[in-house]
């Protein structure tokens, strides 16, 4: 297996350092010449592999570092900490990500005869695992549709398709499939997860989550966790966190302004938790933050 070929043609497509689109629906390749800060994202159910480099994601209080031997997996929506640890002018980082919905997965797996709910029926929603020379292989046929763009939207959709279903026959395939079949207790939970990210600024009311879920309210909290590493009030303080950042960023809004448009009704207690999430109160983190920026440390 060729893994500097993958890394070849991203370098081809990113001539800067940051995000770049493709012409292919759902993905985009990432550049960096040296290593970031922590960059808070929400990750989508998606597919990121490392052509070159390493980074670190921070799931809660959980660690997950992979480089081009592994490939990650997120299966719901997740809030993240993200740090590129390994990129130099030299030898940049390179990186792909490739988003995909749970009809996607579902085609695939009643395609291939794969609606059998597994015995496990939870899990992490984001999952480290090791690069198979059949994934690879699948993800470079996707890559090299670039070349040809009057091929893409024929034959974009069926090289997709050929990734979702090299992931599933993966060892921990299990893990992506049991969040899109209907009515497992994961796909249950992942609906509760959009649900709060559609309603994070509302208060977060457990017991009728729970009854949307079809759970009792202790079951609900157990899976709950057990999908994101967080409670669902650990996992609303975060979504709320980012948006305020993000809001703060976009525009000229006062902190305290952006604490109610999340859901905060003191600005004092949501400055002491910002601090606590970024390393320091908004206004200087906001300024941190785009001086990062301009030096091009904070895409990733």
């Amino acid at each position: 297996m060729q893994r500097g070929e993958l890394a070849q043609v991203i370098e081809r497509f990113t001539m800067t350092d940051g995000t770049h689109e493709t012409l292919i629906p759902g993905l985009c390749f990432f550049r960096a010449s040296q290593i970031s800060e922590p960059v808070h994202s929400v990750y989508k159910p998606s597919l990121c592999v490392v052509a070159q480099g390493s980074k670190v994601v921070m799931l809660g209080q959980e660690v997950y570092q992979y480089d081009s031997d592994h490939y990650l997996t997120a299966s719901v929506k997740l809030p993240i900490s993200g740090q590129v640890v390994e990129a130099s002018p030299e030898a940049p980082y390179f990186s792909l990500r490739l988003q995909f919905t749970m009809d996607q997965i579902l085609d695939v797996l009643q395609a291939s005869d794969q609606v059998e709910s597994p015995k496990r029926q939870y899990g992490r929603g984001l999952v480290i695992n090791r690069m198979s020379d059949s994934l690879h292989d699948s993800v470079m046929r996707l890559v090299h549709l670039l070349d040809s763009p009057r091929d893409i939207p024929v034959l974009a959709q069926y090289a997709v398709r050929e990734v979702i279903y090299r992931i599933l026959q993966e060892e921990q395939g299990n893990t992506l499939k049991q969040f899109a079949l209907i009515g497992s207790h994961a796909q249950r939970v992942a609906k509760v997860i959009e649900r709060v990210n559609r309603h994070f600024a509302l208060p977060l009311r457990v017991d009728e989550l729970a009854e949307e879920a079809e759970m009792s309210a202790s079951s609900l909290y157990h899976y709950f966790k057990e999908v994101t590493a967080m409670t669902p009030i650990q996992y609303q303080k975060q979504l709320r966190l980012q948006e305020a950042r993000r809001l703060l960023l976009s525009s000229t809004m006062e902190a305290a302004e952006a604490a109610f448009q999340v859901g905060y009704e003191s600005p004092s207690y949501f400055n002491r938790e910002y601090a606590r999430m970024f390393g320091a109160p908004p206004i200087r983190d906001i300024q941190r933050f785009r001086d990062a920026l301009q030096a091009g440390e904070a895409h990733y």
